[in-house]
Parts: structure tokens; sequence; C-alpha cells
């Protein structure tokens, strides 16, 4: 049997789920009009003293996100 297990980040009395930042990241992706299938690495740094999720698309596109 698998193992699940779930992330969460939690700051200021909020909670956020490892897989509602993941989300977040791919919708910006695909906003900027990449398609998910040219998406090969995602890295993503939480800074929650700053509010804030940085990115990295393929190891070049970079930008950051309100942690929310």
């Amino acid at each position: 049997m698998a193992m699940k297990s779930t992330f969460y980040v939690e700051y200021a009395g909020n909670q956020v789920e490892d897989k509602a930042i993941i989300a977040q990241a791919k919708a910006i992706w695909t906003q900027q009009g990449n398609k998910m299938k040219d998406l090969t690495s995602l890295n993503l740094y939480v800074k929650p003293e700053e509010n804030a999720v940085y990115y990295v698309f393929n190891d070049e596109i970079s930008g950051q996100f309100p942690l929310v």
C-alpha cells in the first residue's frame, strides 16, 4: 500500500496545503500560454515571512505569487 502524505504551511494563523500551492503555480504556467506537457520541472520556495511563494519553471522562468 502506498503511503499518503500531506504537507501544510502554517503562518500567522493561516494554513495552506502543498497541493494548493502547486496548483496555483501550475495555473500561472498555463495562464502564460504554456502547455502542461511542456512543464518539466517546478521548484517552489515558500517564504511565509514575506507572504510569498517564489517559483522557477523549467530552471528558466521565475516569479512569485502571494501565499494565500
